[in-house]
């Protein structure tokens, strides 16, 4: 199994907290588009000639696209991948960019997932995040969009100040109302360079409050799981058969070929990622080139990575899998670092496979790092 990930750099504005590359003029729309279609073919032989089996359309805001050109590009991957007939094809979409011909649209062109970036129900959340819709948008169109996709994924943000508990839990109930399938919560980050920070460093913003973020995401896990939302991974809480099938690979480390400025790919020992300038990735497509740089994973990396993304999961990290990946001496000395999390609750060992508790998915990334293998000297 394969994945592809087209990055379409273009926003409608910019939002506070965003650090993602993406563009909010879009006046080198076309001369992307072109660079994007000569892309594809230059890197058909990326995925070694593996079935595609997800493909997703992310950003920037990948709805902003006119049908016509997301065709084009729908095309050109089909001409140039062995695309699975059952694969799963993931559309970004804003809120206020959906209507029901455009739904009918993407519906016609092959898109069968949507994810739909509502982050909040509440008008004063969108405007202190600065998001392009409104609240009644995110209602109304996430109602339509249920009537032409059942697949659908959602992104809520939690942890932002002014975000009482009480509202939180109107968020997440009014999810679980409309029976929306899949859903991605993140604690509001505050990513260097961003608006944000920038707001929060001039006392125009207040900070986070990481009690606040750590109280929210616990009791988020109660809430879903008591409506029968699996929480199959730290950000991720899928109904039964509804998981993502494009970032489980991500974290099963399966492969993955990214297309577009800033966009990653992986083949299970190297990364590389494509410019991040709209207009450098523009210039050297023209001269036929893919402006990347990579980087070859060493085995630690390789084993540090499956730590990292294991833990995330609900089915944790595998002793078995770390003890062929390096030794079973290495697998046991990383069963006895986890000696204390066991002992304190933050994790459980089932017949080998060390899985984060609510309480330890607190700490997933420090675990994580106190458990990376270092390189030999």
């Amino acid at each position: 199994m394969a994945g592809i990930y087209i990055h379409i750099p273009f926003c409608r504005q910019a939002c506070h907290y965003c650090n993602f590359h993406f563009s909010t003029s879009r006046g080198l729309e076309n001369a992307f588009l072109e660079s994007l279609l000569k892309e594809i073919p230059l890197q058909q032989g990326f995925l070694a000639g593996e079935t595609v089996e997800t493909i997703y359309f992310g950003g920037g805001t990948p709805s902003l696209l006119s049908q016509e050109n997301l065709n084009k590009i729908l095309a050109a991957l089909r001409e140039n991948f062995s695309i699975s007939p059952e694969a799963e094809y993931t559309l970004e979409a804003n809120p206020d960019d959906i209507d029901e011909s455009k739904l009918q649209s993407w519906k016609a062109s092959g898109i069968n997932r949507l994810s739909i970036g509502i982050q909040s129900f509440y008008e004063e959340d969108l405007q202190w995040m600065n998001r392009a819709h409104t609240a009644s948008q995110a209602i109304e169109n996430l109602q339509l969009a249920l009537k032409y996709f059942p697949n659908i994924t959602i992104d809520l943000i939690y942890g932002s100040p002014g975000l009482t508990d009480e509202k939180w839990l109107s968020n997440v109930q009014r999810v679980i109302g409309l029976g929306v399938p899949h859903i991605s919560c993140y604690a509001l980050t505050v990513e260097p360079k961003t608006a944000l920070d920038s707001m929060i460093r001039t006392h125009k913003r207040e900070p986070v409050n990481p009690e606040d973020q750590a109280r929210q995401f616990l009791l988020l896990m109660d809430w879903l799981g008591e409506a029968g939302y699996e929480h199959y991974e730290i950000s991720n809480f899928a109904l039964p058969g509804k998981r993502s099938k494009h970032n489980s690979a991500y974290w099963e480390g399966k492969k993955y070929l990214g297309l577009g400025p800033s966009a990653h790919s992986y083949d299970g020992a190297n990364r590389q990622w494509n410019i991040a300038n709209n207009a450098l990735y523009i210039q050297s497509l023209k001269a036929g080139t893919v402006p990347f740089e990579q980087e070859i994973l060493t085995p630690v990396q390789q084993v540090n990575e499956y730590i990292m993304t294991s833990l995330r999961t609900i089915e944790g990290m595998n002793l078995k899998i770390i003890e062929a990946k390096t030794d079973p001496a290495t697998a046991a000395q990383i069963l006895q670092e986890c000696a204390q999390y066991l002992k304190d609750g933050l994790m459980k060992n089932e017949d080998g496979k060390l899985i984060l508790t609510p309480q330890g998915k607190l700490f997933a990334d420090g675990i994580a790092a106190e458990l990376f293998r270092e390189e030999p000297e």
